[in-house]
Protein backbone atom coordinates (compact mmCIF):
# COMPACT_ATOMS: atom_id res chain seq x y z
CA UNK A 1 0.00 0.00 0.00
CA UNK A 2 1.27 3.47 -0.91
CA UNK A 3 2.36 5.62 2.03
CA UNK A 4 2.24 9.40 2.30
CA UNK A 5 3.92 11.89 4.65
CA UNK A 6 1.87 14.08 6.97
CA UNK A 7 3.02 16.69 9.50
CA UNK A 8 0.83 16.83 12.62
CA UNK A 9 1.51 19.64 15.10
CA UNK A 10 5.03 19.77 13.73
CA UNK A 11 5.66 16.01 13.96
CA UNK A 12 6.18 14.27 10.62
CA UNK A 13 4.75 10.76 10.21
CA UNK A 14 4.16 8.28 7.40
CA UNK A 15 0.65 6.85 6.98
CA UNK A 16 -1.11 4.71 4.34
CA UNK A 17 -2.85 6.67 1.62
CA UNK A 18 -6.54 7.05 2.50
CA UNK A 19 -5.90 7.46 6.22
CA UNK A 20 -8.18 10.09 7.74
CA UNK A 21 -6.85 13.07 9.66
CA UNK A 22 -8.38 11.56 12.82
CA UNK A 23 -6.56 8.26 12.34
CA UNK A 24 -3.27 9.96 11.46
CA UNK A 25 -3.45 12.12 14.56
CA UNK A 26 -4.03 9.02 16.68
CA UNK A 27 -0.96 7.37 15.16
CA UNK A 28 1.05 10.50 15.97
CA UNK A 29 -0.14 10.45 19.58
CA UNK A 30 -2.76 13.21 19.38
CA UNK A 31 -6.39 12.45 20.21
CA UNK A 32 -9.00 14.52 18.37
CA UNK A 33 -12.39 14.58 20.13
CA UNK A 34 -15.49 13.20 18.41
CA UNK A 35 -19.14 12.71 19.27
CA UNK A 36 -20.82 11.17 16.22
CA UNK A 37 -17.94 9.12 14.80
CA UNK A 38 -17.94 5.31 15.10
CA UNK A 39 -15.28 3.58 13.06
CA UNK A 40 -16.79 1.70 10.08
CA UNK A 41 -20.29 2.21 11.51
CA UNK A 42 -21.10 5.93 11.65
CA UNK A 43 -18.62 7.95 9.60
CA UNK A 44 -20.81 10.95 8.79
CA UNK A 45 -18.89 14.00 10.02
CA UNK A 46 -22.08 15.46 11.47
CA UNK A 47 -21.27 16.68 14.97
CA UNK A 48 -18.32 18.92 13.92
CA UNK A 49 -16.53 18.44 17.25
CA UNK A 50 -13.55 16.97 15.39
CA UNK A 51 -12.91 20.12 13.34
CA UNK A 52 -9.16 20.46 12.73
CA UNK A 53 -7.00 22.82 10.67
CA UNK A 54 -5.24 21.42 7.62
CA UNK A 55 -2.97 23.01 5.03
CA UNK A 56 -2.62 21.35 1.64
CA UNK A 57 -0.66 24.21 0.09
CA UNK A 58 -3.48 26.77 0.00
CA UNK A 59 -3.39 27.92 3.62
CA UNK A 60 -4.99 26.48 6.72
CA UNK A 61 -8.72 25.70 6.79
CA UNK A 62 -11.07 23.75 9.04
CA UNK A 63 -12.14 20.21 8.08
CA UNK A 64 -13.94 17.36 9.83
CA UNK A 65 -11.04 15.12 10.84
CA UNK A 66 -13.10 11.93 11.11
CA UNK A 67 -13.92 11.83 7.39
CA UNK A 68 -11.26 13.99 5.74
CA UNK A 69 -8.47 11.96 4.06
CA UNK A 70 -4.84 12.93 4.44
CA UNK A 71 -2.90 14.06 1.39
CA UNK A 72 0.86 13.94 0.87
CA UNK A 73 2.76 16.77 2.60
CA UNK A 74 -0.39 17.88 4.43
CA UNK A 75 0.09 19.96 7.59
CA UNK A 76 -2.36 19.44 10.44
CA UNK A 77 -3.04 21.50 13.56
CA UNK A 78 -5.21 19.73 16.12
CA UNK A 79 -5.16 22.31 18.92
CA UNK A 80 -4.78 25.75 17.36
CA UNK A 81 -6.78 28.71 18.77
CA UNK A 82 -9.08 28.55 15.74
CA UNK A 83 -9.71 24.82 16.31
CA UNK A 84 -10.37 25.26 20.02
CA UNK A 85 -12.78 28.14 19.40
CA UNK A 86 -14.66 26.11 16.77
CA UNK A 87 -15.11 23.15 19.09
CA UNK A 88 -16.17 25.36 21.99
CA UNK A 89 -18.79 27.13 19.87
CA UNK A 90 -20.15 23.77 18.67
CA UNK A 91 -20.44 22.53 22.24
CA UNK A 92 -22.33 25.68 23.23
CA UNK A 93 -24.76 25.13 20.35
CA UNK A 94 -25.31 21.51 21.40
CA UNK A 95 -25.99 22.62 24.96
CA UNK A 96 -28.53 25.18 23.80
CA UNK A 97 -31.14 22.42 23.33
CA UNK A 98 -29.78 19.95 25.88
CA UNK A 99 -31.44 19.06 29.19
CA UNK A 100 -28.62 20.01 31.53
CA UNK A 101 -29.76 18.12 34.64
CA UNK A 102 -26.32 16.60 35.02
CA UNK A 103 -26.45 16.12 38.80
CA UNK A 104 -29.17 13.47 38.56
CA UNK A 105 -28.20 12.01 35.17
CA UNK A 106 -27.25 8.33 35.07
CA UNK A 107 -24.20 9.23 32.97
CA UNK A 108 -22.85 12.01 35.19
CA UNK A 109 -19.12 11.46 35.53
CA UNK A 110 -19.14 9.13 32.53
CA UNK A 111 -20.65 11.41 29.88
CA UNK A 112 -18.69 12.25 26.75
CA UNK A 113 -20.45 15.60 26.36
CA UNK A 114 -19.82 16.53 29.99
CA UNK A 115 -16.13 15.72 29.64
CA UNK A 116 -15.79 17.81 26.48
CA UNK A 117 -17.47 20.78 28.17
CA UNK A 118 -15.02 20.48 31.04
CA UNK A 119 -12.05 20.11 28.68
CA UNK A 120 -13.01 23.17 26.62
CA UNK A 121 -13.91 25.39 29.55
CA UNK A 122 -17.64 25.81 28.98
CA UNK A 123 -18.61 27.95 31.97
CA UNK A 124 -21.85 29.46 30.69
CA UNK A 125 -24.20 26.97 29.02
CA UNK A 126 -26.74 29.67 28.10
CA UNK A 127 -24.78 31.44 25.36
CA UNK A 128 -27.26 30.40 22.67
CA UNK A 129 -30.37 29.87 24.77
CA UNK A 130 -33.62 30.15 22.86
CA UNK A 131 -36.53 27.95 21.86
CA UNK A 132 -36.03 24.49 23.34
CA UNK A 133 -38.10 21.47 22.25
CA UNK A 134 -39.52 19.22 24.96
CA UNK A 135 -40.12 15.48 24.63
CA UNK A 136 -41.91 12.86 26.69
CA UNK A 137 -39.68 10.04 27.89
CA UNK A 138 -40.36 6.77 26.06
CA UNK A 139 -40.74 4.05 28.71
CA UNK A 140 -42.61 1.59 26.50
CA UNK A 141 -39.82 -1.01 26.19
CA UNK A 142 -39.22 -3.60 28.90
CA UNK A 143 -35.49 -3.00 29.04
CA UNK A 144 -34.75 0.71 28.50
CA UNK A 145 -35.98 4.26 28.16
CA UNK A 146 -35.30 7.05 25.65
CA UNK A 147 -35.05 10.64 26.85
CA UNK A 148 -34.79 12.84 23.77
CA UNK A 149 -34.39 15.90 25.97
CA UNK A 150 -30.80 14.74 26.46
CA UNK A 151 -30.24 13.55 22.88
CA UNK A 152 -27.53 15.39 20.90
CA UNK A 153 -28.51 13.88 17.51
CA UNK A 154 -25.15 12.18 17.03
CA UNK A 155 -27.02 9.26 15.38
CA UNK A 156 -24.75 6.63 16.90
CA UNK A 157 -27.81 4.69 18.11
CA UNK A 158 -29.35 4.83 14.66
CA UNK A 159 -26.16 3.59 13.02
CA UNK A 160 -25.59 0.66 15.37
CA UNK A 161 -29.25 -0.40 15.09
CA UNK A 162 -29.23 -0.25 11.29
CA UNK A 163 -25.66 -1.05 10.28
CA UNK A 164 -24.41 -3.38 13.00
CA UNK A 165 -27.64 -5.11 13.95
CA UNK A 166 -29.50 -4.80 10.66
CA UNK A 167 -32.76 -3.90 12.40
CA UNK A 168 -33.34 -0.17 11.96
CA UNK A 169 -36.31 0.42 14.24
CA UNK A 170 -35.09 3.93 15.06
CA UNK A 171 -34.10 6.86 12.90
CA UNK A 172 -34.21 10.62 12.50
CA UNK A 173 -37.78 11.94 12.36
CA UNK A 174 -38.71 15.44 11.11
CA UNK A 175 -36.05 17.80 9.77
CA UNK A 176 -34.10 20.88 10.77
CA UNK A 177 -34.62 22.24 14.28
CA UNK A 178 -37.49 19.77 14.82
CA UNK A 179 -35.33 16.68 14.20
CA UNK A 180 -35.51 13.98 16.88
CA UNK A 181 -34.61 10.30 17.09
CA UNK A 182 -37.54 7.92 17.29
CA UNK A 183 -39.42 5.08 15.62
CA UNK A 184 -41.67 5.18 12.59
CA UNK A 185 -45.10 6.77 13.07
CA UNK A 186 -44.03 7.86 16.58
CA UNK A 187 -44.45 4.34 17.89
CA UNK A 188 -42.99 3.66 21.32
CA UNK A 189 -39.91 1.48 21.18
CA UNK A 190 -41.82 -1.29 22.93
CA UNK A 191 -44.31 -1.36 20.05
CA UNK A 192 -41.62 -1.95 17.44
CA UNK A 193 -39.60 -5.02 16.49
CA UNK A 194 -36.75 -3.89 18.76
CA UNK A 195 -34.93 -6.98 20.06
CA UNK A 196 -33.78 -5.35 23.34
CA UNK A 197 -30.07 -5.89 22.59
CA UNK A 198 -29.13 -2.51 24.10
CA UNK A 199 -26.35 -1.81 21.63
CA UNK A 200 -27.85 1.67 21.20
CA UNK A 201 -27.34 2.28 24.94
CA UNK A 202 -23.77 1.02 24.75
CA UNK A 203 -22.80 3.63 22.16
CA UNK A 204 -24.85 6.62 23.36
CA UNK A 205 -22.40 9.34 24.48
CA UNK A 206 -24.85 10.97 26.90
CA UNK A 207 -27.79 10.05 29.13
CA UNK A 208 -30.45 9.94 26.41
CA UNK A 209 -30.59 6.14 26.52
CA UNK A 210 -30.30 3.88 29.52
CA UNK A 211 -31.52 0.57 30.89
CA UNK A 212 -34.45 0.58 33.28
CA UNK A 213 -32.91 0.46 36.75
CA UNK A 214 -34.37 -2.06 39.20
CA UNK A 215 -31.75 -1.74 41.93
CA UNK A 216 -34.22 -0.21 44.40
CA UNK A 217 -36.54 -3.21 43.99
CA UNK A 218 -33.64 -5.59 44.60
CA UNK A 219 -32.54 -3.72 47.72
CA UNK A 220 -36.13 -3.81 48.99
CA UNK A 221 -36.19 -7.59 48.53
CA UNK A 222 -32.88 -7.94 50.38
CA UNK A 223 -34.37 -5.95 53.27
CA UNK A 224 -37.44 -8.24 53.45
CA UNK A 225 -36.83 -10.88 56.15
CA UNK A 226 -39.39 -13.20 54.55
CA UNK A 227 -37.39 -13.48 51.33
CA UNK A 228 -34.34 -15.55 50.45
CA UNK A 229 -32.54 -13.45 47.86
CA UNK A 230 -30.18 -15.35 45.57
CA UNK A 231 -27.92 -13.74 42.99
CA UNK A 232 -26.24 -15.22 39.92
CA UNK A 233 -23.56 -13.53 37.82
CA UNK A 234 -22.99 -14.13 34.13
CA UNK A 235 -19.49 -14.99 32.84
CA UNK A 236 -18.95 -11.66 31.08
CA UNK A 237 -19.74 -9.54 34.15
CA UNK A 238 -16.44 -10.41 35.84
CA UNK A 239 -14.65 -9.23 32.69
CA UNK A 240 -16.35 -5.82 32.64
CA UNK A 241 -17.31 -4.79 36.18
CA UNK A 242 -13.85 -3.44 37.02
CA UNK A 243 -14.26 -0.71 34.42
CA UNK A 244 -16.95 0.84 36.64
CA UNK A 245 -14.20 1.45 39.19
CA UNK A 246 -11.41 2.66 36.93
CA UNK A 247 -9.68 -0.66 36.30
CA UNK A 248 -8.25 -1.33 32.81
CA UNK A 249 -10.40 -3.00 30.17
CA UNK A 250 -9.75 -6.73 30.42
CA UNK A 251 -9.39 -6.98 34.21
CA UNK A 252 -10.78 -10.07 35.91
CA UNK A 253 -12.69 -8.99 39.04
CA UNK A 254 -14.45 -12.27 39.87
CA UNK A 255 -13.27 -12.47 43.48
CA UNK A 256 -14.01 -8.82 44.32
CA UNK A 257 -17.38 -9.07 42.57
CA UNK A 258 -18.39 -12.01 44.79
CA UNK A 259 -17.21 -10.13 47.89
CA UNK A 260 -19.16 -7.01 46.90
CA UNK A 261 -22.37 -8.99 46.34
CA UNK A 262 -22.09 -10.52 49.81
CA UNK A 263 -21.65 -7.08 51.33
CA UNK A 264 -24.74 -5.87 49.50
CA UNK A 265 -26.69 -8.44 51.52
CA UNK A 266 -27.51 -11.26 49.11
CA UNK A 267 -28.16 -14.53 50.96
CA UNK A 268 -26.23 -16.63 48.46
CA UNK A 269 -23.86 -15.62 45.66
CA UNK A 270 -23.95 -18.11 42.79
CA UNK A 271 -22.37 -18.35 39.35
CA UNK A 272 -24.33 -18.47 36.09
CA UNK A 273 -21.38 -20.52 34.81
CA UNK A 274 -23.00 -23.43 36.68
CA UNK A 275 -26.12 -23.20 34.54
CA UNK A 276 -23.99 -22.60 31.45
CA UNK A 277 -22.60 -26.08 32.13
CA UNK A 278 -26.17 -27.28 32.61
CA UNK A 279 -27.17 -25.68 29.32
CA UNK A 280 -24.37 -27.55 27.58
CA UNK A 281 -25.55 -30.88 28.98
CA UNK A 282 -29.02 -30.27 27.58
CA UNK A 283 -27.94 -28.58 24.35
CA UNK A 284 -25.25 -31.13 23.47
CA UNK A 285 -27.72 -33.92 24.15
CA UNK A 286 -30.33 -32.20 21.98
CA UNK A 287 -27.83 -31.80 19.15
CA UNK A 288 -26.74 -35.45 19.31
CA UNK A 289 -30.38 -36.56 19.31
CA UNK A 290 -31.19 -34.40 16.29
CA UNK A 291 -28.23 -35.81 14.39
CA UNK A 292 -28.98 -39.44 15.29
CA UNK A 293 -32.78 -39.27 14.94
CA UNK A 294 -33.12 -36.99 11.93
CA UNK A 295 -34.24 -33.85 13.76
CA UNK A 296 -34.31 -30.34 12.31
CA UNK A 297 -30.81 -29.21 11.32
CA UNK A 298 -28.94 -27.00 11.56
CA UNK A 299 -29.64 -26.61 15.24
CA UNK A 300 -29.09 -23.05 16.46
CA UNK A 301 -28.21 -22.03 20.02
CA UNK A 302 -30.80 -20.23 22.14
CA UNK A 303 -28.67 -18.60 24.86
CA UNK A 304 -28.97 -15.02 23.60
CA UNK A 305 -32.48 -13.57 24.21
CA UNK A 306 -31.85 -10.70 21.80
CA UNK A 307 -31.09 -13.23 19.08
CA UNK A 308 -34.16 -15.32 19.99
CA UNK A 309 -36.46 -12.29 19.78
CA UNK A 310 -34.83 -11.32 16.47
CA UNK A 311 -35.62 -14.76 15.05
CA UNK A 312 -39.20 -14.57 16.32
CA UNK A 313 -39.72 -11.22 14.58
CA UNK A 314 -37.75 -11.56 11.36
CA UNK A 315 -37.32 -15.31 10.71
CA UNK A 316 -40.33 -17.00 12.37
CA UNK A 317 -40.23 -19.74 9.74
CA UNK A 318 -36.87 -20.88 11.16
CA UNK A 319 -37.90 -21.19 14.82
CA UNK A 320 -37.81 -24.99 14.63
CA UNK A 321 -34.06 -24.71 14.15
CA UNK A 322 -33.61 -23.15 17.59
CA UNK A 323 -32.57 -25.33 20.49
CA UNK A 324 -35.43 -25.58 22.97
CA UNK A 325 -33.01 -25.00 25.86
CA UNK A 326 -33.66 -22.03 28.09
CA UNK A 327 -30.80 -19.55 28.40
CA UNK A 328 -28.33 -20.07 31.28
CA UNK A 329 -29.98 -17.19 33.17
CA UNK A 330 -33.38 -18.86 33.02
CA UNK A 331 -32.03 -22.37 33.61
CA UNK A 332 -30.35 -21.10 36.75
CA UNK A 333 -33.53 -19.52 38.06
CA UNK A 334 -35.56 -22.60 37.21
CA UNK A 335 -33.06 -24.87 38.95
CA UNK A 336 -32.84 -22.60 41.99
CA UNK A 337 -36.61 -22.57 42.44
CA UNK A 338 -37.02 -26.33 41.94
CA UNK A 339 -33.93 -28.40 42.81
CA UNK A 340 -32.33 -25.92 45.23
CA UNK A 341 -35.64 -24.93 46.85
CA UNK A 342 -36.45 -28.60 47.47
CA UNK A 343 -32.94 -29.31 48.74
CA UNK A 344 -33.02 -26.39 51.20
CA UNK A 345 -36.70 -26.68 52.16
CA UNK A 346 -37.62 -23.19 50.88
CA UNK A 347 -40.96 -22.30 49.29
CA UNK A 348 -40.15 -21.11 45.73
CA UNK A 349 -42.53 -18.20 46.30
CA UNK A 350 -40.14 -16.89 48.95
CA UNK A 351 -37.08 -17.06 46.72
CA UNK A 352 -36.13 -13.86 44.91
CA UNK A 353 -33.81 -14.71 42.04
CA UNK A 354 -31.62 -11.83 40.86
CA UNK A 355 -29.31 -12.07 37.88
CA UNK A 356 -26.39 -9.79 37.04
CA UNK A 357 -26.05 -9.76 33.28
CA UNK A 358 -24.05 -7.99 30.56
CA UNK A 359 -27.26 -7.94 28.56
CA UNK A 360 -30.32 -5.66 28.53
CA UNK A 361 -32.38 -8.27 26.63
CA UNK A 362 -32.37 -10.33 29.82
CA UNK A 363 -34.82 -7.77 31.24
CA UNK A 364 -37.23 -8.69 28.47
CA UNK A 365 -36.50 -12.40 28.76
CA UNK A 366 -37.57 -12.72 32.40
CA UNK A 367 -41.10 -11.73 31.37
CA UNK A 368 -41.41 -14.21 28.50
CA UNK A 369 -44.04 -16.96 28.58
CA UNK A 370 -42.93 -20.49 29.47
CA UNK A 371 -40.26 -19.24 31.89
CA UNK A 372 -41.89 -20.27 35.19
CA UNK A 373 -40.82 -23.82 36.00
CA UNK A 374 -41.94 -23.64 39.65
CA UNK A 375 -45.14 -21.73 38.97
CA UNK A 376 -43.39 -18.42 39.66
CA UNK A 377 -41.01 -16.53 37.36
CA UNK A 378 -37.67 -18.32 37.00
CA UNK A 379 -35.89 -14.98 37.49
CA UNK A 380 -37.40 -12.00 39.29
CA UNK A 381 -34.91 -9.22 38.45
CA UNK A 382 -32.24 -8.95 35.77
CA UNK A 383 -29.68 -6.23 36.46
CA UNK A 384 -26.95 -5.08 34.12
CA UNK A 385 -23.25 -4.87 34.95
CA UNK A 386 -23.73 -1.10 35.13
CA UNK A 387 -26.57 -1.40 37.65
CA UNK A 388 -24.39 -3.58 39.87
CA UNK A 389 -21.61 -1.00 39.63
CA UNK A 390 -24.03 1.71 40.78
CA UNK A 391 -25.30 -0.47 43.66
CA UNK A 392 -21.76 -1.04 44.92
CA UNK A 393 -20.90 2.64 44.65
CA UNK A 394 -24.07 3.83 46.39
CA UNK A 395 -23.52 1.34 49.21
CA UNK A 396 -20.13 2.92 49.91
CA UNK A 397 -18.30 -0.34 49.31
CA UNK A 398 -14.59 0.09 48.59
CA UNK A 399 -14.56 -2.26 45.62
CA UNK A 400 -10.84 -2.02 44.92
CA UNK A 401 -10.02 -2.77 48.55
CA UNK A 402 -12.14 -5.92 48.77
CA UNK A 403 -10.55 -9.36 49.23
CA UNK A 404 -11.14 -12.06 46.63
CA UNK A 405 -13.91 -14.42 47.69
CA UNK A 406 -15.42 -17.55 46.13
CA UNK A 407 -18.95 -18.36 45.00
CA UNK A 408 -21.24 -20.36 47.26
CA UNK A 409 -21.81 -24.08 46.70
CA UNK A 410 -23.34 -26.00 45.06
CA UNK A 411 -24.62 -23.62 42.37
CA UNK A 412 -21.32 -21.76 42.26
CA UNK A 413 -19.31 -24.69 40.91
CA UNK A 414 -18.46 -24.51 37.20
CA UNK A 415 -15.97 -25.47 34.53
CA UNK A 416 -13.94 -23.64 31.92
CA UNK A 417 -16.63 -24.52 29.40
CA UNK A 418 -19.13 -22.47 31.37
CA UNK A 419 -16.99 -19.36 31.67
CA UNK A 420 -16.28 -19.02 27.92
CA UNK A 421 -20.01 -18.66 27.23
CA UNK A 422 -19.46 -14.92 27.47
CA UNK A 423 -17.38 -14.74 24.27
CA UNK A 424 -18.58 -15.32 20.73
CA UNK A 425 -17.81 -18.93 19.83
CA UNK A 426 -17.71 -19.94 23.48
CA UNK A 427 -21.08 -21.71 23.50
CA UNK A 428 -20.10 -23.62 20.38
CA UNK A 429 -16.75 -24.65 21.81
CA UNK A 430 -18.28 -25.70 25.13
CA UNK A 431 -21.00 -27.74 23.41
CA UNK A 432 -18.52 -29.45 21.11
CA UNK A 433 -16.30 -30.42 24.04
CA UNK A 434 -19.19 -32.37 25.55
CA UNK A 435 -20.67 -33.59 22.25
CA UNK A 436 -17.31 -35.05 21.21
CA UNK A 437 -16.99 -36.80 24.56
CA UNK A 438 -20.55 -38.15 24.32
CA UNK A 439 -20.03 -39.56 20.83
CA UNK A 440 -16.41 -40.71 21.01
CA UNK A 441 -15.23 -40.62 24.62
CA UNK A 442 -12.40 -38.33 23.52
CA UNK A 443 -11.36 -35.14 25.30
CA UNK A 444 -11.25 -31.87 23.36
CA UNK A 445 -10.53 -28.54 25.02
CA UNK A 446 -9.21 -25.81 22.70
CA UNK A 447 -10.99 -25.06 19.43
CA UNK A 448 -9.26 -21.96 18.02
CA UNK A 449 -11.27 -22.00 14.80
CA UNK A 450 -14.39 -20.70 16.57
CA UNK A 451 -12.57 -18.12 18.74
CA UNK A 452 -11.95 -14.47 17.95
CA UNK A 453 -14.15 -11.48 17.22
CA UNK A 454 -14.73 -12.06 13.50
CA UNK A 455 -18.43 -11.64 12.71
CA UNK A 456 -18.86 -15.05 11.06
CA UNK A 457 -16.66 -18.08 11.68
CA UNK A 458 -16.98 -21.54 10.14
CA UNK A 459 -15.21 -24.82 10.83
CA UNK A 460 -15.55 -28.56 10.28
CA UNK A 461 -14.70 -31.12 12.96
CA UNK A 462 -14.34 -34.85 12.67
CA UNK A 463 -16.40 -36.42 15.46
CA UNK A 464 -16.25 -40.20 15.31
CA UNK A 465 -17.91 -41.17 12.04
CA UNK A 466 -19.34 -37.69 11.50
CA UNK A 467 -17.96 -34.55 9.91
CA UNK A 468 -19.70 -31.81 11.88
CA UNK A 469 -19.75 -28.44 10.16
CA UNK A 470 -20.38 -25.52 12.48
CA UNK A 471 -20.87 -21.79 12.11
CA UNK A 472 -20.68 -18.94 14.62
CA UNK A 473 -22.15 -15.47 14.15
CA UNK A 474 -22.22 -12.44 16.43
CA UNK A 475 -24.07 -9.25 15.63
CA UNK A 476 -27.48 -9.57 14.05
CA UNK A 477 -26.50 -8.33 10.59
CA UNK A 478 -24.16 -11.33 10.48
CA UNK A 479 -26.96 -13.55 11.75
CA UNK A 480 -29.08 -12.41 8.81
CA UNK A 481 -26.42 -13.58 6.39
CA UNK A 482 -26.46 -17.10 7.85
CA UNK A 483 -30.24 -17.27 8.19
CA UNK A 484 -30.75 -16.19 4.59
CA UNK A 485 -28.49 -19.07 3.55
CA UNK A 486 -30.56 -21.50 5.63
CA UNK A 487 -33.70 -20.25 3.90
CA UNK A 488 -32.15 -20.63 0.46
CA UNK A 489 -30.65 -24.05 1.22
CA UNK A 490 -27.08 -22.82 0.82
CA UNK A 491 -26.09 -23.43 4.46
CA UNK A 492 -24.66 -26.89 5.08
CA UNK A 493 -23.73 -26.37 8.73
CA UNK A 494 -25.31 -28.70 11.27
CA UNK A 495 -24.75 -26.64 14.40
CA UNK A 496 -24.80 -22.82 14.61
CA UNK A 497 -24.15 -20.40 17.45
CA UNK A 498 -25.66 -16.92 17.22
CA UNK A 499 -25.13 -14.07 19.67
CA UNK A 500 -27.04 -10.80 19.27
CA UNK A 501 -24.15 -8.59 20.32
CA UNK A 502 -20.96 -8.23 18.24
CA UNK A 503 -18.26 -10.19 20.03
CA UNK A 504 -20.78 -11.91 22.27
CA UNK A 505 -21.87 -11.12 25.82
CA UNK A 506 -18.57 -9.42 26.72
CA UNK A 507 -19.80 -6.61 24.47
CA UNK A 508 -23.39 -6.77 25.68
CA UNK A 509 -25.67 -3.76 25.89
CA UNK A 510 -25.49 -3.84 29.69
CA UNK A 511 -21.71 -3.68 30.00
CA UNK A 512 -19.89 -0.52 31.19
CA UNK A 513 -19.95 2.22 28.58
CA UNK A 514 -16.58 2.94 26.99
CA UNK A 515 -15.93 6.35 25.35
CA UNK A 516 -15.90 6.17 21.58
CA UNK A 517 -12.42 7.65 21.56
CA UNK A 518 -11.33 4.35 23.11
CA UNK A 519 -13.74 2.03 21.28
CA UNK A 520 -12.61 3.33 17.89
CA UNK A 521 -9.03 2.25 18.51
CA UNK A 522 -9.19 -0.59 21.08
CA UNK A 523 -10.98 -3.91 20.52
CA UNK A 524 -12.75 -4.05 23.86
CA UNK A 525 -14.40 -7.33 22.79
CA UNK A 526 -11.06 -9.08 22.51
CA UNK A 527 -9.73 -7.56 25.75
CA UNK A 528 -12.72 -8.72 27.76
CA UNK A 529 -12.88 -12.13 26.05
CA UNK A 530 -9.25 -12.77 26.98
CA UNK A 531 -10.30 -12.70 30.64
CA UNK A 532 -12.66 -15.61 30.03
CA UNK A 533 -10.28 -17.70 27.94
CA UNK A 534 -7.51 -17.19 30.49
CA UNK A 535 -9.85 -18.36 33.24
CA UNK A 536 -10.83 -21.40 31.17
CA UNK A 537 -7.19 -22.35 30.59
CA UNK A 538 -6.43 -22.12 34.31
CA UNK A 539 -9.35 -24.22 35.56
CA UNK A 540 -8.89 -27.88 36.58
CA UNK A 541 -12.20 -28.85 34.97
CA UNK A 542 -12.81 -27.60 31.44
CA UNK A 543 -15.73 -29.68 30.19
CA UNK A 544 -19.30 -29.29 31.40
CA UNK A 545 -19.89 -33.00 31.93
CA UNK A 546 -17.00 -33.04 34.43
CA UNK A 547 -18.72 -30.60 36.81
CA UNK A 548 -19.46 -32.51 40.07
CA UNK A 549 -22.40 -30.22 40.88
CA UNK A 550 -23.90 -30.96 37.46
CA UNK A 551 -23.47 -34.68 38.02
CA UNK A 552 -25.19 -34.39 41.40
CA UNK A 553 -28.16 -32.42 40.09
CA UNK A 554 -28.80 -35.05 37.41
CA UNK A 555 -28.33 -37.98 39.78
CA UNK A 556 -30.70 -36.60 42.42
CA UNK A 557 -33.18 -34.48 40.47
CA UNK A 558 -33.24 -34.43 36.66
CA UNK A 559 -32.20 -38.03 35.99
CA UNK A 560 -30.38 -37.50 32.73
CA UNK A 561 -30.01 -34.86 30.02
CA UNK A 562 -33.15 -34.63 27.94
CA UNK A 563 -35.32 -36.40 30.53
CA UNK A 564 -38.99 -35.55 30.94
CA UNK A 565 -38.26 -33.58 34.12
CA UNK A 566 -35.37 -31.76 32.46
CA UNK A 567 -37.68 -30.73 29.62
CA UNK A 568 -40.30 -29.47 32.06
CA UNK A 569 -37.80 -27.31 33.95
CA UNK A 570 -34.98 -26.46 31.54
CA UNK A 571 -36.60 -26.15 28.12
CA UNK A 572 -38.95 -23.57 26.61
CA UNK A 573 -40.94 -22.57 23.55
CA UNK A 574 -41.02 -19.67 21.10
CA UNK A 575 -43.65 -17.47 19.46
CA UNK A 576 -43.97 -15.96 16.02
CA UNK A 577 -44.00 -12.17 16.27
CA UNK A 578 -44.97 -9.48 13.80
CA UNK A 579 -42.54 -6.94 12.33
CA UNK A 580 -43.23 -3.30 13.24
Amino acid sequence: MENITVKINGSEISVPKGTTVLEAAHIAGFEIPTLCYMKEINEIGACRICMTEVNEGRGFRLVAACVYPCSDKMEVLTNSPKVLESRKRTLELILSTHDRKCLSCVRSGNCELQKLCRDYGIEDATTYDGENPSYEIDNSAAHMYRDNNKCILCRRCVAVCSNTQGIGVIGANERGFKTYIGSAFDMGLGETSCVSCGQCIAVCPVGALSEKDFTKDVLAAIADPEKTVLVQTAPAVRAGLGECFGLPIGTNTEGKMVAALRRLGFDKVFDTDFSADLTIMEEANEFVERVQKGGVLPMITSCSPGWVKFCEHYYPDLLDHLSTCKSPQQMFGATAKTYYAEKMGIDPKNIVMVSIMPCTAKKFEIGRDDQSAAGVPDVDFALTTRELGRMIERAGINFLGLPDEKFDDPLGISTGAGVIFGATGGVMEAALRTAVHTLTGQTVTDLPEVRGTKGIKEATYNVGDLNVKVAVASGLSNAREILDKIRSGECDAQFIEIMACPGGCVNGGGQPQVPMGVRNFVDIRAERAKVLYDLDASMPLRQSHENPAIKEVYETFFGEPGSHKAHEVLHTSYVKRSVN
